[in-house]
């Protein structure tokens, strides 16, 4: 597995700093100890295994699930603390820490487990061993999304809330008018479409915990090329077509829209005509829909749009 260094980071993105919580300015952190994005939706919409394909490398999740499926894999990401820890895991298999944000839902667990009988772990875990959409559904809503629920998820996810509040400046514009309603409908969403005993992102999400039985991260050996930088400014450098697809989570949650015109820009310049651009925002649709939404398993996201480049922004499906 090999390193490059990008150009420095560009202005204008709050990913810069490495570190999502408000305070004073410090080391990078591990922001993520794992990834919140099913690659299955990649694996669906990419072009066939041996394409050249580029990845945010976050935890190493995504990268891990491409090289194993047979892509040929760029990881970036801006944060050399993250990328040292998605090397740890891609190459030897290193064991998942607690990031920031595991840090953060844990919180909100313990606070729902303290005070709403339905959310302590027994009775999460129980929830969790369902396999049947119909019943999860009856479930979530007579047991889980409660009045206590939605007041708690009020108290930490609306815009004046506690999540707010601990949130750096650039991140909290990300998040969607009444999240705390938004993300709880995401969730039901997820749960009325997908089995939960076969979903490892509903047992991380909804009760911290690794799915029993569920695979390890493979470690990807030398198949991931990974680069520390910035995802627009190495679009923007590397060679016309230099890839076949990429995928792109959160990247335009935080930056304005001039960052976002870059980033199409530079999307369309460095993978191939016909190539494929998964783009993932915790944002509410706006006019073009929710694209894949409903079929990425990990229950927060607002847009996930396949986009094949060349064609003006259209959605593959």
């Amino acid at each position: 597995m090999t390193a490059a260094h990008a150009p420095a980071p560009a202005a204008g993105t709050p990913w810069q700093a490495g570190r999502l919580l408000a305070g004073p300015a410090g080391r990078p952190r591990v922001l993520f100890g794992r990834m919140y994005e099913d690659p299955a939706v990649e694996l669906a919409v990419f072009p066939p295994p041996g394409a050249r394909v580029l990845c945010i490398a976050s935890a190493g999740d995504t990268a891990a699930a491409l090289a194993a499926a047979g892509y040929e894999v760029t990881a970036i990401d801006l944060n050399p603390v993250q990328l040292a820890y998605a090397r740890a895991r891609l190459e030897g298999g290193a064991a998942a820490l607690t990031g920031t944000a595991e840090r953060l839902t844990g919180l909100g667990r313990a606070a729902a487990a303290a005070l709403l009988p339905a959310w302590r772990p027994a009775a999460v875990a129980g929830f969790l061993r369902l396999d049947d959409p119909g019943e999860q559904q009856r479930r979530w809503a007579a047991e889980f999304d409660g009045i206590g629920l939605r007041m708690l998820a009020a108290g930490a996810l609306r815009p004046a809330g506690a999540l707010a509040a601990a949130l750096r400046p650039g991140f909290r514009c990300a998040l969607p008018r009444g999240f705390d309603a938004v993300l709880l409908r995401r969730i039901a969403r997820t749960v009325a479409r997908h089995p939960n005993a076969a979903n490892d992102w509903a047992w991380r999400l909804l009760l911290g915990r690794e799915r029993p039985g569920a695979a390890a991260v493979p470690t990807a050996g030398g198949q991931v090329r990974l680069v520390l930088g910035e995802v627009v400014e190495h679009l923007e450098h590397s060679a016309a077509g230099s890839y076949d697809a990429v995928t792109l989570s959160n990247v335009v949650d935080g930056p304005g829209p001039h960052f976002a015109r870059r980033l199409r820009a530079a999307v369309e310049h460095a993978v191939r005509p016909g190539g494929i651009a998964v783009v993932r925002s915790l944002r509410e649709p706006g006019p073009a829909g929710p694209g894949l939404a409903a079929e990425d398993r990990s229950m927060i996201w607002g847009v996930v749009r396949a986009v094949r480049t060349g064609t003006d922004g259209a959605d593959t499906r």
